[in-house]
């Protein structure tokens, strides 16, 4: 029995796999991944300015960010890359280079004793659907002391996985 040939078809062949890649690379893109850019220099030495990596939008679906996750922020169509500090509902105040959250001071070891006291001072009460977010490289970061908290509607990613490091 000899295998019948099969015809090319232009629909078949090209189209549809083209329209299927497509449509999974939104998918993925819109619901699993985000590609990322980091731009500037506020989320020094943590994060390099043009370093490439991945951020992940599914576990927005089913958790929330917590303190010190590294998020995506979109904020009038521009991406941040920025630090969660404060949760829905807390009170965040900082002075002379000490958090504190609901009046327990909260240790950031992530940056240095320099960084902590360039970071000024304010004190911030969060509605119910806000964070403060801020760059680890205070002296060079515009963040939610300079916007103001943001709803969780505006993380669009919540960790960032470098693919490559500009450092």
């Amino acid at each position: 029995m000899e295998k019948e040939k099969k015809k090319f078809s232009f629909i078949d062949d090209v189209v549809k796999p083209i329209i299927s890649a497509l449509v999974l690379a939104f998918l993925v893109t819109n619901f699993v991944l985000r590609f990322v850019v980091v731009d500037g220099h506020s989320m020094e030495p943590t994060l390099h300015d043009r370093s490439f990596g991945i951020s992940w939008i599914l576990p927005l679906f089913f958790d929330d960010p917590d303190r010190f996750d590294i998020v995506v922020i979109q904020d009038h169509g521009v991406y941040m890359v920025k630090r969660v500090i404060g949760l829905p509902g807390e009170t965040v105040e900082y002075d002379q280079g000490v958090l504190m959250v609901d009046g327990q001071t909260i240790e950031e070891d992530f940056i240095s004793d320099t960084v902590k006291l360039e970071t000024g001072s304010f004190s911030i009460t969060l509605d119910d659907d806000e964070y403060f977010v801020m760059g680890d490289n205070r002296a060079h970061s515009t963040d939610s002391r300079y916007y103001g908290p943001f709803e969780s509607s505006s993380i669009k990613g919540d960790g960032i996985w470098i693919l490559w490091d500009n450092d």
